[in-house]
């Protein structure tokens, strides 16, 4: 199965991007509606993005340099719950942090839908954590087999 992999610089510590990832409201402040996050190997990773209900697990948790979490749509027969791994790795540089980001996994058609997605919301992540307050987003995954 393809990966997708990117990343991004943001101008903000490691430590405040990893808040980002593993809380609620730093989840919502970038991505989705509605999270519900137990940030803990083997704890929920459920956010909501658009009526599109994410849902996975916390893998890996390595404050603050790396998280990691499975990822599937609930009802989806393509991509189930949990059916793919989405990495975020944190490394320190001059102007704040890098965040190299590696989806794996994921079903062919799939792999289209989420390079729009995260290009879409590590922008939103970068904004976010940089400290700028994002409106509700408007978004819509349309193209990602949910």
């Amino acid at each position: 199965m393809p990966e997708y992999a990117t990343s991004i610089e943001i101008e903000a510590p490691p430590a405040t991007v990893f808040d980002y990832l593993v809380t609620n409201d730093g989840m919502t402040a970038w991505m989705g509606q509605h999270a519900d996050l137990d940030a803990s190997v083997g704890g929920r990773f459920e956010v909501d993005i658009q009526g599109f209900p994410v849902r996975g697990k916390f893998l890996e948790i390595d404050p603050p340099n790396r998280v990691v979490v499975s990822w599937g749509f609930a009802g989806s027969d393509d991509l189930p719950p949990g059916h793919s791994r989405v990495a975020f790795t944190l490394t320190a540089i001059s102007t704040g942090t890098r965040v190299d980001l590696v989806h794996s996994n994921l079903p062919d058609p799939s792999v289209p839908g989420h390079t729009l997605g995260w290009a879409h919301f590590l922008e939103r992540l970068a904004r976010s954590a940089a400290g700028e307050i994002l409106g509700p987003d408007e978004w819509m995954p349309g193209t990602m087999d949910a």
